[in-house]
């Protein structure tokens, strides 16, 4: 038996009540938890996990950075256009050196909590996901066909972008990360082998994404405004996908 306010009651019961009683959640929906960094530490082990696996395994970016089409030197065509749709991801989690995952990763690990907290785990890594996606379908759309791109930078411009919608939903001084924004874009525009398109797709991605979930209406059905945000999302980068696709076959074909 446990001690209660009044006189004593079951385990059985104590847990049977503890389910009807309703989890805290954020202004934006999410679940309040003690850890607010579980999903932002998973996603650095991973980047750094695979960044070590290319030391041992050389043609890894070839083989999972994203790359529109081009034809191998032995004569096989490779690339997002010939089905190997996974390099839209899989070329977020690739880093072409170590300052390169170093910055990205630091960067995860300043703003990822923020926003890890304040989202809740779900929504924090469908935006991580779908930022990233968006920047890798920009520079898919945009790029030559044959300039790789990779990093996880179209990710993390996108927790820009969502940081800045947060911040600014509650009140909150956004002076800090427009000057980084501003700082970031700079360097994106002048210093050379920075793929824009990635970084560019990424923030407003994530902008868009977060907008929605700081403005959506509160209430039961908030968390449905969510799911219908990222899935209109995710239907927007499969519709671009599919036109360039369809633009590089035929250009390849004829």
């Amino acid at each position: 038996m446990r001690s209660a306010s009044v006189g004593f009651q079951c385990p059985e019961c104590v847990n049977d009540g503890a389910k009807n009683v309703r989890a805290a959640r954020t202004v934006f929906g999410g679940r309040v938890t003690l850890d607010t960094a579980r999903v932002t530490t998973a996603l650095i082990g991973l980047n750094v996990v695979v960044f070590l696996l290319g030391f041992a395994v050389p043609d890894l970016q070839q083989r999972f950075g994203n790359l529109g089409l081009a034809v191998t030197l032995d004569g096989h065509v490779i690339g997002v256009a010939n089905g190997e749709y996974y390099r839209l991801v899989s070329a977020a989690f690739l880093h072409a050196g170590i300052f390169h995952i170093l910055f990205n990763m630091f960067a995860l690990a300043q703003i990822g909590p923020v926003l890890e907290n304040a989202l809740g785990r779900v929504r924090f890594l469908a935006l991580y996901v779908l930022s990233a996606l968006g920047g890798s379908t920009l520079a898919y759309v945009l790029a030559q066909p044959n300039q790789p791109s990779v990093g996880a930078s179209g990710a993390i411009f996108g927790l820009f972008g969502a940081y800045y919608v947060v911040v600014r939903r509650l009140g909150g001084e956004t002076n800090q990360i427009v000057v980084l924004l501003v700082i970031n874009l700079v360097i994106t525009f002048t210093v050379p082998n920075i793929d824009w398109r990635a970084h560019v797709g990424g923030l407003v991605t994530g902008a868009a994404l977060a907008a929605a979930f700081a403005y959506a209406p509160r209430g039961p059905r908030q968390t449905g405004w969510h799911v219908g945000a990222c899935v209109a999302v995710a239907a927007l980068i499969a519709v671009a996908v599919v036109l360039r696709t369809h633009a590089l076959t035929g250009a390849f074909i004829g």
